[in-house]
């Protein structure tokens, strides 16, 4: 596991807006009196999805007087998980799937992609630093090999030029419907769907 360091310039203050806040409180409020602690990790998710996907420290210090708990057990959870962001990715975080089903399926020219109009190395924000991208291990969409994440949302059955043309959108600052790219619903095989009868009547 690669050591993670905070950004070196770093916002002076935070704290929740009013949907975070209430968000925050919802979460909360499902653990028993005095195991707050426990949402801890939600909490760190909020506050990285409001702050344009990444965690200041300013934001570990806020949440750790929130759950009333030191500031050094937060930092350890934000450390820890790789899915916590300690330095700016950008408004759109791209998440290549380089594991071994995607990689079968060409998730290189995905790859390719991501340099072409991100930039020329993981971790390095766009020119108009709106946007970066990583490898990352398996995000569970192997049936639609290849695929990358967006921020929140899946998208699938890629080729290079489909990831270009998502690519060139998020660029405008527009979004694409997330999905399949070859047309499927869910997982369903890319000739319609087949039963056992289906086949027995082949």
């Amino acid at each position: 596991m690669s050591l993670k360091r905070p950004a070196k310039d770093q916002p002076e203050n935070f704290a929740f807006n009013s949907s975070s806040l209430e968000e925050a409180n919802n979460i909360v409020a499902r653990y028993p009196k005095g195991k707050q602690q426990s949402a801890v990790m939600a909490l760190l998710y909020i506050a990285q999805r409001q702050n344009n996907n990444w965690i200041p420290l300013v934001a570990m210090k806020y949440i750790a007087k929130f759950l009333d708990m030191p500031y050094i057990k937060v930092y350890e959870v934000a450390t820890f998980y790789s899915m916590y962001n300690l330095s700016p990715v950008g408004k759109y975080f791209v998440q290549v799937c380089t594991t071994t089903p995607c990689m079968i399926r060409g998730a290189n020219k995905l790859v390719e992609a991501c340099k072409e109009k991100i930039s020329k190395n993981e971790s390095e924000l766009s020119k108009d630093k709106s946007c970066s991208w990583i490898e990352v291990e398996c995000l569970g969409a192997c049936v639609n090999a290849p695929m990358m994440q967006i921020n929140e949302d899946y998208y699938e059955d890629l080729n290079k030029e489909k990831t270009l043309e998502i690519l060139d959108k998020i660029l405008k600052d527009e979004k694409p419907k997330p999905g399949s790219f070859r047309g499927r619903i869910n997982n369903e095989p890319e000739n319609n769907r087949k039963t056992l009868m289906d086949l027995k009547n082949a």
